[in-house]
């Protein structure tokens, strides 16, 4: 179906490698140089590395490549049946218009599925490893969940309304590689204009803080429209504090993927109505029984992302 596009172009986060290799190597660079400027207060300096914690993402980046790999190979085959048989039309692979349509509607699709991954504590259990970092460079860009079924059923609608599998997939690629310059702090806020259309290292900066006023904020991945449009919007005032509200403190790379699911299994055993159980599944991270009933059920643990 892809056949007009070079072989490499066919999975740009594989051919976007090198270009991730070249950019932590120089934001490496200026964090040895500058890290010893900053009046941080404890907290980690602008842009600054751990080696462990840097470990931990390249890891658990090299692992997410395989994973994601085989969720989208059992997903091609929903695809391609919604696709042939559901969609009322089919865009041609190789219309232009067909690669625009694609790209812009898979981003207003990735923007819902992220927001329903922090505010649905089930989906926030596999997506929360990302957030789990208290350092903000592009390794934490690197830092992915394991399982992304959230996103391959939130795309599906683009499948049958008669976008192409192979573009949705490779428009989901090309998404991603462009989220990974955002997760830098070296890089202050740019032009008004594109400040607001797009998402920039500013506005992404604010949804990984772990700050009350930046929690659940800016979720967009390319554009930031979507945020303005819908009401979840925040611009950045100051600096965040990155991570969890809670922290995982660990750099397994084992329990950063789990320990939520863990939580979760647990609150869910200890609840005694089902209405709990459900709660603690399907409401927001943090939530609990209402107080009235709050003595007869566990509080589940408070591990809500830099939103």
């Amino acid at each position: 179906m892809l056949d007009f596009l070079p072989e490499a172009m066919r999975e740009p986060t594989v051919i976007a490698i090198p270009f991730f290799v070249v950019m932590l190597g120089l934001e490496l660079f200026a964090a040895a140089r500058l890290e010893h400027d900053e009046e941080s207060g404890g907290r980690p300096a602008r842009g600054a590395y751990q080696a462990g914690d840097a470990r931990a993402s390249l890891l658990m980046g090299l692992i997410s490549i395989g994973t994601s790999a085989l969720s989208k190979f059992l997903t091609l085959f929903v695809y391609v049946a919604l696709f042939s048989y559901v969609a009322p039309w089919q865009l041609p692979a190789s219309a232009w218009y067909t690669w625009v349509i694609g790209f812009v509607a898979l981003d207003l699709q990735f923007y819902f599925s992220h927001r329903v991954s922090h505010r649905v504590r089930l989906v926030w259990a596999t997506h929360q490893a990302h957030h789990s970092s208290e350092y903000y460079n592009f390794a934490t860009a690197l830092r992915q969940k394991w399982n992304n079924s959230m996103a391959m059923i939130m795309f599906a609608p683009l499948a049958a309304l008669g976008v192409p599998p192979a573009v949705i997939f490779a428009c989901y690629s090309l998404n991603l590689v462009y989220q990974f310059w955002v997760h830098t702090e070296h890089i202050g806020k740019l032009w008004r204009p594109v400040e607001f259309v797009m998402n920039t290292p500013s506005h992404h900066r604010v949804h990984h803080g772990s700050d009350p006023e930046y929690l659940d904020r800016n979720y967009g991945g390319v554009f930031i429209v979507w945020d303005r449009i819908f009401g979840s919007w925040t611009p950045e005032t100051h600096r965040p504090t990155y991570g969890l509200t809670t922290p995982v403190q660990t750099t397994n790379i084992w329990k950063l993927q789990t320990h939520e699911y863990a939580n979760l299994a647990r609150d869910v055993r200890a609840a005694d109505r089902w209405r709990d159980k459900l709660g603690y599944t399907f409401g927001p991270p943090g939530w609990a029984p209402t107080a009235e009933k709050a003595s007869a059920a566990p509080v589940a643990a408070d591990s809500s992302p830099a939103a």
